[in-house]
């Protein structure tokens, strides 16, 4: 009986904490400053390169044309 008990017991402590563990994970999901951080550095790092991209289409249309 006593082993009924404790294994019953052990299933609810085993629930409760992980339970708690997933609401702990969820309250990770705040950024702090140095993920925000590096969230706008790859923001302008792609912006960027999208400008690069243009700006290398930009000259080859104009190599195409003759005008360069």
């Amino acid at each position: 009986m006593r082993k009924l008990i404790n294994s019953k017991l052990s299933n609810i402590f085993f629930a409760l904490l992980l339970a708690l563990s997933v609401g702990v994970l969820a309250g990770c999901e705040d950024q702090g400053p140095a993920e925000e951080a590096g969230e706008n550095i790859d923001e302008a790092m792609e912006e960027a390169g999208d400008e690069m991209e243009d700006a290398a289409d930009e000259v080859e249309d104009e190599v195409d044309n003759g005008n360069g």
